[in-house]
Parts: structure tokens; C-alpha cells; sequence
């Protein structure tokens, strides 16, 4: 960190001499109710009291962008200002105020192929639309939910890109930002992450070292066939800390897990767009950290038999509570008039349940437009998609300054 304060530091009066500080700035206004169907004898949220699920909410929401710049130095920052109401499934009507910065940015060129940076950055790579398995920091890339808004980790980073086809990034990693959670399994981490580029594929490598467990390994690849296909496919190796261990056995208690063994996180997927723009992307994910089928239902025989074991099986079930999945997108050609829409169905393969996802946007004019987001759980109460939710609708307005 004191080695990139310096840098821009020396950065600053050369820059300050060639050219003056230009500035930019842009904004997104949000504002949508939404409303949740809570899955009716969850054994996760027994009686609707202990998920704290929001049944009804209205959310006003203003996402900034804001860029300095001059020559070798440029400074940006993407402030979110929000205030929230919303009324849970069991409790009083709530209300909450809040303003963060989801990513700030300090970066200074001190050489052509050099860079040096410091602040809060979405280090999010790989292709993949339901899980990037390649990026730690990101497993669940927000992709699956176009209207939510990623929050940066803080880090310092070095990067060395000599030319297009190449680059390598040194990072150290404090904290998962504005929002990490009290045990941080990325605090003071360091990553190594270098890629390659040819005219038709990409691929890269990804090392991160937490404190007091095993490296990341991650590594993503993509290749364009021809004009209609795109394969490509990310790979992990690495360890979980404080992982729920749920024996096959229902009458054996949960056990906790300092450190997980390691295991193997993989997609594939592939890409096919037709004549008319139109895309069908098909994905299939298999994550070594979740459960078979036989702990599965054990998970839930045992968070079924009291609510201490079913606020521990909610609070530490692995990211994804299944080992295989299915994933399929279609979507519109993204340059076809003001109308934007794609449909998603996740399938778990292992429990047989399924969430089905639309989305759409339709521009009203060149700065304002609606948007809406649905969502359709289906499997059970004892089943991975439908656990805790069984619906969701979102509808709301977007307005583009300036």
C-alpha cells in the first residue's frame, strides 16, 4: 500500500503540468416494490421467523459514477445511496438509510505497461453466467440477477500488460469491502493472476493465498468456433473455511469444519447465436464443496428436528447446497431496438429442483425505462431452490443522467 501512495504521489506533478483535471460523471435513479412468496413449512425458516424474509419491499436506489483524470493519474469512484422499506414475514414494518462505496479506484501510469492501483474493485473474471467457479472473490458473479449491484474488495494491485495479448497482476487483498461478513475468508490475501489473449480464444490463471488455509487455484479458458459458437469452460481448486460438514446420517448431529479438504469446482459451457441475434447459452457446474444427494436430505432431516439446527443449517450451508447443476439462458439480440429480455432456468440436478428467472427492460426514451424481474422457485420445502422462497416479482424505473 505505501509503495502505491508513492508512486501516485510522484505521478501527481507530472501530471498536473501536461494536462488539466478532467472530470466525468453519470447516474442510474432506481426505484421498484417488490414482492416474495415465502415457501409455506420450510424447515429452514421454521414458522417465518427465522430467515427474516422481506415479503414486501420498496427500494430507492441512486448509483453513481464519478471519474477524475489527468495524464498517468485518474481517480474514480461509484457511490450508492439507497433508502429501503420493507415489511418481514413475521415483525414490524422496517425502514433503512445507507450510502457506501461499492468501488473507488486511485490508479497512476508510471510507466507504458505499468499500473498501480489501490481501493475497491470488483476482481471478478471467467465467462460463466450461473457460477464463476475461477473467481473466488466472486463464485456467485450477480450475473443471474441482472439488478443487483456487486460491492468491491479492497486491495492493492500492480499490473503489467507490455501488450494486448498479455497481462500480470500482483493484488493484495485486505478485505471483501463495504460489506464483508465478520469472519472474512479473503482478508489479507494476495493474488497472482495472469492472462492470455489470441484472436479467437482467451484463457487465465488465478493463485490467491489466504492467511490460514490452502491457495485458490482457478483457471478459465473461452474459444470463438465461428460466428454463431462460444465454448469455454472454468476450473477450481481449493478449500472452504468454517464449512457446515451434515453426515448421512440424520440422528448424527452437524459438524463444523475448520478447513474442508480440497476439492474441484468445474464449468463448461457453450454458446449458440443465431442469424437474428438471439443467444442460447447451456451450462453445466459441478462443485466438489456441496453435498450428494444422502447428505442433502440429511441436511434437512436435521434442521427439521429443532431450530437451533436449523439456524446453523441456514447460516452455514455451503454457497451451493448440491454438487451438479444445469444451467440454461436465452436472451434477445442486445442491439435490436429498446426492448432487453432473457430467461433463465437453473436445474439442480441432484434434488431435482429448478428456479425459473425473467427479465426485461423497455426504454421509455433515451433515459427513462421500466424493468421487471420474476422469479419461479419449484422442488419442495426440503429441496435446494424452493427451501426458503417460491416466488418473487420485481417492477420498477430506471432513469439515465445526465
Amino acid at each position: 500500500m505505501r509503495i502505491l501512495l508513492a508512486l501516485l504521489c510522484l505521478s501527481l506533478p507530472a501530471a498536473a503540468s501536461e494536462d488539466a483535471l478532467q472530470t466525468r460523471w453519470d447516474a442510474a435513479l432506481y426505484a421498484y416494490p417488490e414482492t416474495l412468496s415465502p415457501t409455506q413449512g420450510s424447515v429452514l425458516n421454521p414458522d417465518g421467523k427465522l430467515a427474516g424474509l422481506e415479503k414486501s419491499a420498496f427500494t430507492g436506489e441512486a448509483r453513481l459514477n464519478l471519474r477524475l483524470e489527468e495524464e498517468g493519474l485518474s481517480l474514480a469512484l461509484r457511490p450508492i445511496l439507497s433508502l429501503r422499506r420493507w415489511e418481514e414475514d413475521h415483525g414490524p414494518d422496517r425502514e433503512r438509510h445507507q450510502g457506501y462505496l461499492a468501488q473507488w479506484q486511485a490508479r497512476a501510469t508510471p510507466a507504458e505497461s505499468w499500473t498501480a492501483s489501490f481501493g475497491r474493485e470488483v476482481m471478478n473474471w471467467g465467462p460463466g453466467q450461473f457460477r464463476s467457479p475461477s473467481s473466488p472473490f466472486y463464485f456467485d458473479n450477480g450475473r443471474a440477477n441482472p439488478l443487483r449491484e456487486l460491492s468491491g474488495v479492497d486491495a492493492a494491485k500492480l499490473a503489467w500488460t507490455p501488450d494486448r495479448q498479455r497481462s500480470l497482476v500482483l493484488a493484495y487483498v485486505e478485505g471483501s469491502g463495504h460489506d464483508a461478513p465478520s469472519q472474512d475468508p479473503w482478508r489479507r490475501s494476495w493474488l497472482l493472476k495472469g492472462d492470455l489473449r489470441g484472436e479467437v480464444w482467451a484463457g487465465g490463471i488465478a493463485l490467491v493465498q489466504p492467511v490460514d488455509r490452502g491457495c485458490f487455484v482457478g483457471a478459465h479458458f473461452q474459444r470463438t468456433l465461428d460466428d454463431a459458437w462460444l465454448v469455454y469452460a472454468e476450473l477450481a481448486s481449493s478449500t472452504r473455511a468454517d464449512a457446515l460438514d451434515s453426515p448421512t446420517d440424520p440422528a448424527l448431529p452437524f459438524g463444523l469444519q475448520a478447513e474442508t479438504p480440497r476439492r474441484t469446482t468445474g464449468l463448461i459451457g457453450a454458446t449458440h447465436t443465431a442469424e437474428n441475434g438471439h443467444s442460447l447459452t447451456l451450462e453445466y457446474l459441478h462443485d466438489g464443496h456441496g453435498y450428494d444427494s444422502a447428505e442433502s436430505r440429511a441436511y434437512f432431516a436435521r434442521a427439521a428436528a429443532s431450530v437451533p439446527a436449523a439456524g446453523l443449517a441456514l447460516a452455514d450451508a455451503p454457497p451451493l447446497l448440491n454438487r451438479n447443476y444445469l444451467h440454461l439462458v436465452w436472451q434477445n439480440n442486445l442491439l435490436e431496438g429498446d426492448d432487453y429480455w432473457r430467461l433463465m432456468l437453473s436445474r439442480n440436478l441432484d434434488d431435482a429442483s429448478s428456479q425459473l428467472a425473467g427479465y426485461g427492460e423497455h426504454a421509455l426514451n433515451g433515459r427513462l425505462g421500466l424493468f421487471a424481474l420474476g422469479v419461479l422457485d419449484s422442488g419442495g420445502a426440503r429441496r435446494e431452490f424452493a427451501s426458503l422462497v417460491s416466488g418473487s416479482l420485481t417492477l420498477g424505473l430506471r432513469l439515465a443522467l445526465p
